[in-house]
């Protein structure tokens, strides 16, 4: 499948399932007055900008680059949620952020490195990284509070027109389906489109921005380990290196949990962890 029509045929199934689930259900869009249109655009910068970039990158790109360069999105959202949010991080939390960069960086910088030429990707994955943080701080600054299941599926149908628009403009679209590009989009509109997406969302409710996206670190340790398990890839020592310091990161980010201001500092005040926002 081209890469833009295989975003779009995701986000809109996924978009229009949820919808179903809200009507079947009889949940209510009252709680979206007045906020859909920062749900939407929410979704368009972390839904459908952030995948259509990565996804025409693993493509036309190098993959293992672009990998390389989404290692920076969590340290980007936990810097920029400082001003932003007000949100504080500990010395450690920070150590975890630095310690989560560089077990990624020794991931995936050997097969990002093999070739020159990556700067196509190189492009597409600081669009992509700038999308998702731009999107998980104006969600977590404006979304908050409104019911999971109806926040998700307006996030997921704005992404999907966008990702429509583009296959259009962009893209000459073409899909032979058999039955492994049937199960593929199955996957990728309940496990990760919803299930993964949904998990996202209610983690920012209930969470910090930085500490949310330090398991962004843990991404690619994971493939390396499955692309070993499934797929017979090889496996470097400096992969499971890297894995192991990254996961070192994440926890430290996870396991103590930020300052919280006190009453009345601010106009919002931050969210602590494990806390649902004032």
């Amino acid at each position: 499948m081209s890469p833009l029509l295989f975003v779009a045929v995701r986000l809109v199934a996924a978009a229009a399932l949820l919808a179903l689930v809200m009507v079947a259900w009889r949940q209510s869009w009252t709680p979206l007055r007045g906020r859909w249109h920062h749900l939407a655009l929410s979704g368009i910068l972390v839904n459908g900008v952030t995948l259509s970039a990565f996804h025409v990158g693993m493509v036309t790109e190098k993959a293992a680059v672009m990998a390389l360069v989404q290692a920076l999105s969590p340290l980007l959202i936990a810097l920029v949620a400082v001003p932003l949010l007000g949100e504080r991080l500990s010395r450690r939390q920070w150590l975890g952020l630095a310690l989560g960069a560089a077990g990624v960086v020794l991931v995936v910088a050997p097969p990002a490195l093999e070739s020159a030429g990556a700067w196509g990707a190189v492009r597409l994955g600081f669009l992509g990284v700038a999308s998702l943080a731009g999107g998980t701080i104006y969600f977590s600054r404006f979304g908050r509070d409104v019911p999971l299941l109806a926040a998700t599926t307006v996030q997921l149908g704005g992404a999907a027109v966008l990702t429509v628009a583009l296959t259009i403009v962009f893209e000459r679209p073409h899909a032979v389906w058999t039955f492994p590009a049937v199960a593929s989009v199955a996957w990728n509109v309940l496990a990760v489109s919803i299930g993964a997406m949904a998990l996202y969302y209610y983690m920012l409710n209930h969470g910090t921005a930085g500490r949310v996206a330090a398991n962004f670190y843990l991404i690619p340790g994971t493939v390396a380990l499955l692309g070993w398990a499934l797929l017979g890839e090889r496996l470097t020592p400096g992969a499971l290196v890297g894995f192991a310091v990254a996961s070192v990161g994440v926890f430290l980010v996870a396991r103590r949990r930020p300052v919280e201001h006190a009453a009345g500092s601010g106009p919002r005040a931050p969210v602590s962890a494990g806390a649902r926002p004032s």
